[in-house]
């Protein structure tokens, strides 16, 4: 997942995704890099428009919490 974010992080520095790119960015930030997934990657996404992928990529949406039980109800009765 490192080299995915790693190549999301080049785009949005308006940056080349090459290999070079790539290995140096997660060499930065102490990754270990396997040349082959970087090859891969970078084949992979060579005729992607990340863009577009982005804008038509769903977003999760948080379930709202569920409601609190209602007060009151069927108390003791008094005698």
């Amino acid at each position: 997942m490192e080299y995915v974010y790693a190549a999301l992080m080049l785009h949005k520095l308006k940056k080349d995704i090459t290999e070079e790119n790539l290995t140096a960015v997660v060499k930065a930030s102490g990754g270990e890099v396997n040349e082959a997934k970087v090859k891969s990657l970078v084949a992979s996404l060579a005729d992607v428009n990340i863009e577009e992928a982005i804008k038509a990529a769903p977003v999760a949406v948080a379930a709202a919490p569920a409601a609190a039980p209602a007060e009151g109800g069927e108390g003791k009765k008094e005698d």
